[in-house]
């Protein structure tokens, strides 16, 4: 890895951002997720969100063919869930409470807000594919915390964050 790339990647990983959890469903109808922290909206008419998928995932094509996805954007106390999503040979959906929505995705239970949107455009980035969604369903808890991610470290909002 190259000085620059690994000067970005310090400067990125410094960068406090929230953290998601993106499901959708394959074509064999399973269901598919990742934790993912490329995540940002986009436009308030129509409403429109935008996330990143390195070309690397397995379950690329799953999400490159979906035409739903959902946005679960994680409380501070789903960390495990976090780490379950983002590894490797694990049956993520065994590890948490979720259900089939009305668009037929699944939906993770507990998190702070779920986004449910239909695939809008995908854009080629180096190698990523970048979705954009037009939000469909919004769900939001009126007693959960978002997740932050900072430092290679993740978890609740610190208070000294809050107004």
């Amino acid at each position: 890895m190259s000085e620059k790339e690994n000067v970005f990647k310090e400067v990125m990983g410094n960068y406090p951002t929230g953290v998601t959890i993106v499901t959708a469903r394959n074509e064999e109808g399973e269901p598919v997720g990742l934790t993912v922290n490329s995540f940002a909206s986009v436009s308030l008419d129509p409403l429109l969100v935008l996330w990143s998928i390195d070309h690397r995932v397995s379950s690329l094509e799953a999400f490159k063919s979906a035409d739903h996805f959902a946005i679960h954007i994680l409380s501070g106390d789903q960390q495990d869930l976090c780490k379950t999503f983002a590894s490797k040979d694990t049956d993520r959906f065994n590890s948490c409470t979720w259900e089939s929505s009305e668009y037929n995705l699944p939906v993770i239970n507990d998190a702070y807000a779920v986004l449910q949107c239909k695939t809008f455009k995908q854009v080629e980035a180096g190698d990523h594919t970048i979705l954009i969604g037009e939000v469909q369903d919004i769900q939001k808890s009126d007693t959960k915390e978002p997740m932050m991610y900072h430092q290679r470290r993740f978890g609740p909002i610190p208070v000294e964050f809050h107004s």
